[in-house]
């Protein structure tokens, strides 16, 4: 199957700049957005507009859509002038939204009712790892389906693996999002900690590079707590809503997630206080808050 051109829709903080990288890599695309401002740009690289998701889907036997939240996917795919009425039997429909296992299930059966396959292929790594092609990609659906997009997801990612039946990928990720949200909370702590029993925060950090407390977070998320640069790479209200998928599966499955509790707590004070377009770190200001401190290199 020649999977060429390629669909694409919703060109934003991520979708932009995995459609490039596509490019980049030899595919044709065709590509939508309710935002004309990159499909512009994506148009001057050399793809091909489209103005609805329908029009994608006639266009191309592989989609792949990058959207906000599980309505909106649902819209895109199912509603009017939806992908699902554009698709044609034996297309395959590459969903990387981070939304919940159930929704996913919901309109893999739909699609598949139609002779469409779906692959749910939730995304780590933010804006930095799709600009550079580096994200870690957790994929649910049929493996025989899997193989055939491989190459394509190679060409946006580099730890890609199948997890298994559709709604894998998406519970792949909402374990991502539980480790990054409390590990994010645990260096803010860590941090406020340090500097307000006396010691450098940024020394406190560098020592701590060295040892068992080295993470990714510690060492990139932990540098923008102390250059306070709260530019969202990953906005904290993405990350509370999919908090919130967790919690919403722990309670249909009966799991006890204190953790995973608490940090919603912390995403909705920063509702409380206006900070949720920032960066999920500016969880920070939150816990400086409630210090009475504000993080910053010397301690002082």
């Amino acid at each position: 199957m020649e999977l060429n051109p390629i669909g694409f829709v919703g060109l934003g903080t991520m979708g932009k700049p995995m459609s490039r990288n596509l490019i980049k890599g030899g595919y044709s695309l065709v590509v939508h957005d309710l935002n004309r401002e990159p499909v512009k740009e994506l148009v001057a690289a050399g793809a091909k507009e489209a103005f609805s998701p329908k029009e994608v889907g006639q266009a191309a036997d592989l989609v792949i859509t990058s959207l906000t939240n599980d309505q909106v996917v649902e819209s895109v795919v199912l509603g009017k002038d939806g992908l699902g009425e554009g698709m044609k039997k034996g297309s395959i429909l590459v969903e990387t939204s981070t939304i919940s296992p159930l929704t996913v299930q919901k309109i893999a059966a739909q699609l598949n009712s139609k002779g469409i396959e779906m692959l749910d292929s939730p995304l780590s790594g933010g804006e930095v790892g799709a600009q550079q092609a580096s994200m870690s990609i957790m994929v649910g659906g049929k493996s025989e389906v899997f193989q055939k997009v491989l190459p394509v997801l190679q060409k946006m990612g580099k730890n890609i693996t199948h997890i298994g039946n559709q709604g894998a990928g998406q519970i792949a990720k909402a374990a991502n999002q539980i480790i990054v949200a409390l590990t994010i909370e645990a260096v803010c702590e860590a941090l406020i900690f340090a500097q307000k029993a006396g010691a450098d925060p940024a020394k406190v950090r560098q020592a701590l590079l060295g040892g068992f407390a080295q993470s990714r977070i510690l060492e990139e998320h932990g540098k923008r707590m102390l250059d306070r640069n709260f530019k969202p790479g990953g906005k904290a209200v993405f990350h509370q809503k999919d908090i919130g998928i967790v919690l919403a599966v722990a309670r249909e499955k009966g799991i006890y997630l204190p953790g995973a509790n608490m940090v919603m707590d912390l995403w909705n004070a920063m509702g409380a206080y206006d900070l949720l377009q920032e960066d999920h770190t500016a969880m920070l200001k939150v816990l400086e808050k409630m210090s009475n401190i504000e993080l910053r290199p010397g301690g002082k």
